[in-house]
């Protein structure tokens, strides 16, 4: 096995479609033998199911805000391996490696390569640059990063409970979770849509009234199926392959969720199209423990040098530019 595998530290399930072939016996009649009695429906093979009030994010207090305003960064960066005393980078880069909280299973973004053994996509990219602005050591950072596998609906507990230092993850900036977590300037922006059979005759959400739309638990995408007028019935999964397998089996009839991830579905599967236009404004942010606002002010800083020096250029047309379209770099907000 691949040395660097080691360095994932929790698998998540992947949505792996089994087929079983069962053999069965016939009779002294010729007629299939009888074993029990009446079959109950099948199970999906999906693990999609009706969503439940658990699936959904939780209700939320927290006050309007502008969700990409984050922390303003340093006017400088300390130098690699030169972390400032008593700072959240150098305790990180005194235990030798940053852990990061990643997925696995999304096409562009973080995948799980079968043959090099190793995560790569945009965010996997985006955590070498974060591992090589603290260590500064190596071609990219990678080994110094300790990379936690989690599902979307994990990514909150991950950080609140001490697990991993920053969640790299497709994760939009909400207020609600800014209640509970820290994230950095917006590092890139995408818009919700429908995945859809190739031959469905649906062009957008409105036309799925009364039908099944599987997306994943704990997710602005599921809150917004929740709360929608079009009425749809969400199904909720733990990853997004799951939903991919789910439209194969019939099991729903859409996926909603935002571009990039759903064109990643659509690579998979090239009987799938992505209908009608983006129907929410989505920011995507590294999401950090709300105590360490420094990392949070290194990130932006880091994030703000890439963006002049071509980096995050770089990064976005090599992973991202094919499934959303050219796009220059988010411009940041600050707060203070």
């Amino acid at each position: 096995m691949h040395s660097r595998i080691r360095r994932i530290v929790v698998a998540a399930s992947a949505g792996v479609l089994a087929t079983t072939l069962a053999a069965c016996s016939g009779s002294a009649t010729g007629r299939p033998a009888e074993v029990g009695g009446p079959r109950g429906p099948e199970p999906p093979v999906s693990g999609a199911r009706p969503a439940t009030p658990e699936d959904y994010p939780r209700l939320s207090t927290a006050p309007a805000c502008d969700p990409r305003r984050s922390l303003t960064p340093p006017a400088t960066l300390p130098a690699p391996g030169r972390m400032p005393a008593g700072s959240t980078m150098e305790t990180i880069r005194t235990r030798g490696y940053l852990i990061v909280g990643v997925d696995q299973n999304t096409r562009f973004f973080a995948e799980l390569n079968r043959r090099s053994h190793e995560i790569e996509g945009f965010d996997i990219d985006m955590a070498k640059a974060l591992a090589k602005a603290i260590f500064g050591t190596g071609p990219d950072g990678d080994e110094r990063i300790r990379y936690k596998v989690v599902t979307q609906a994990q990514r909150i507990a991950v950080l609140t409970t001490g697990q991993v230092d920053v969640v790299i993850d497709t994760m939009t900036i909400t207020c609600a979770r800014k209640q509970q977590v820290a994230f950095s300037s917006d590092y890139y922006t995408d818009g919700q849509r429908v995945l859809v059979r190739y031959d469905s005759g649906v062009t957008g959400l409105a036309q799925l009234r009364g039908k099944r739309v599987c997306t994943v638990r704990a997710t602005t995408s599921i809150a917004f199926l929740r709360d929608d007028p079009a009425g749809v019935l969400p199904y909720a999964v733990d990853n997004w392959t799951d939903c991919l397998v789910a439209l194969q089996q019939g099991e729903v009839d859409a996926i909603s969720t935002t571009s990039a991830l759903l064109a990643g579905l659509r690579a998979q599967d090239p009987d799938t199209e992505v209908v009608g236009r983006p129907f929410t404004d989505e920011p995507h942010g590294m999401a950090f423990p709300l105590a360490n606002q420094d990392f949070v002010r290194f990130a932006n800083g880091l994030l703000e040098r890439m963006k002049r020096d071509g980096s995050w250029q770089a990064l976005y047309d090599r992973w991202l530019a094919g499934p959303l379209g050219a796009q220059p770099p988010p411009a940041a907000s600050y707060a203070d």
